[in-house]
């Protein structure tokens, strides 16, 4: 089958048939891939997004001809945040002929790392999980692709030291964070860099879930941090913008992790919202040219993975540049060394993606047998009041730093 024109244009090479027709494509053994997330519980306010974002792309694949012929299958299953459950979801999928899983939280994927590693199967692991888990010399089988916690954190630090004239032995920069480890993963890195430039840290722990902030933002007010940067999730943003007003602490001065989304800005109030600073690792909006098809192609007549709404968030595009590389990586295995496809072949195409940015969609990716991360790059985006804004390009900061700190935490690691 001849693809459209305009599917052309989309170019996100993993998602165009090269000639193939839909019938033949469901003709031959599917690509599987297992989705083993929290449908449940913790992590509701994203999970459907990336699952239904997983959906759609399979979709939108299968209905051009698959991946070098092959229909992609997704998966979904639930664990409801529980590192046993993710384990029997792991086991049952193996079982099934499954090799490439993600997990989308932390504490399961860590929990199935070892096993996945001595089974040698295939663990995305992208956005969450342990940081030094990029080190693909040691973490041979995962692919943490795209940036990690802590090179969104040291990528953060630069953008201040840039707002504040290339200084920061002077400045004084606040953390405030979920205590407990997602809140807790950037804190070497900032105590690292705190050390080399010389500005002073502060940080500022919040219990879960992040409805009780008083405390720390009494200290924010008294401490007077030039920056805060903010390590929460969800309605926690909302109590700290409440806070923020209270405490007379500059929004534009608050810039969050990747984890803040259209319906918290909501929650906010758009206008409230305006000035507040987002890390992000991929581009947002739905003018991004792979979710705009998807609302022209799918949504338009009703046809979708789900509800339209969540596919105007920005955790629907993280969900698209997930499973996009996962895909361009499997489709490269396929071209390069034929069917079927293994782990080891996926494997080396996963480590071969070079300049791979799904036509706009996220920073290029240039993954290595070394670097399974692909870079680390992010960039700073304001809310307008409207939407958001780049402030900076795509960019990764403090390299040498960061892969120290990784070189010395991965080295601790055994599977055992």
């Amino acid at each position: 089958m001849e693809i459209k024109q305009h599917i052309k244009a989309v170019a996100l090479t993993a998602a165009l048939a090269t000639g193939a027709t839909i019938a033949s494509a469901q003709d031959k053994e599917p690509i599987r891939f297992g989705l083993c997330f929290d449908l449940s519980k913790s992590y509701t306010f994203i999970s459907p997004q990336v699952a239904q974002a997983a959906q759609d792309l399979a979709m939108y694949t299968n209905d051009n001809g698959g991946i070098e012929g092959h229909p992609v299958e997704v998966i979904v299953r639930d664990h409801g945040n529980e590192p046993q459950r993710g384990v029997e979801c792991y086991e049952q999928l193996k079982r099934d002929g499954v090799f490439i899983f993600n997990f989308l939280s932390t504490p399961v994927t860590n929990a199935v790392m070892p096993r996945a590693m001595k089974d040698e199967n295939l663990l995305m692991q992208s956005f969450v999980g342990r940081g030094d888990a990029v080190d693909g010399e040691v973490f041979e089988w995962v692919f943490p692709v795209g940036p990690t916690y802590w090179q969104q954190a040291a990528n953060d630090v630069a953008f201040i030291k840039e707002q504040l004239d290339g200084d920061l032995s002077n400045a004084k920069v606040g953390f405030i964070y979920l205590d407990y480890p997602f809140g807790q993963e950037p804190i070497e890195i900032l105590k690292t860099l705190s050390e080399k430039e010389g500005f002073e840290l502060e940080l500022y722990p919040v219990p879960l879930p992040g409805s009780d902030q008083s405390g720390a933002w009494s200290k924010i007010r008294r401490d007077k941090p030039d920056y805060v940067i903010s390590w929460l999730l969800a309605g926690g943003h909302v109590v700290a913008s409440k806070e923020m007003r209270r405490n007379r602490f500059p929004i534009d001065r608050y810039l969050t992790s990747n984890w803040l989304n259209e319906v918290d800005i909501a929650n906010i109030g758009a206008e409230e919202a305006t000035g507040i600073l987002r890390g992000t690792n991929v581009a947002g909006g739905q003018e991004v040219p792979i979710v705009k098809t998807m609302l022209e192609t799918y949504y338009a007549d009703g046809k979708g993975s789900g509800p339209e709404s969540l596919v105007r968030d920005v955790y629907y595009n993280i969900g698209m540049a997930i499973y996009s590389a996962g895909f361009e990586a499997a489709r490269m295995a396929i071209k390069e060394n034929g069917w079927p496809l293994t782990p080891e072949t996926m494997k080396t195409a996963y480590e071969a993606l070079s300049g791979y940015d799904a036509n706009g969609l996220m920073a290029p990716l240039s993954v290595t047998p070394e670097d399974h991360g692909g870079g680390g790059k992010t960039r700073i985006e304001q809310w307008d009041g409207e939407k958001w804004v780049p402030l900076t390009d795509w960019s990764a900061e403090y390299l040498d730093v960061v892969w120290e700190v990784i070189k010395e935490s991965s080295e601790k690691f055994t599977v055992e």
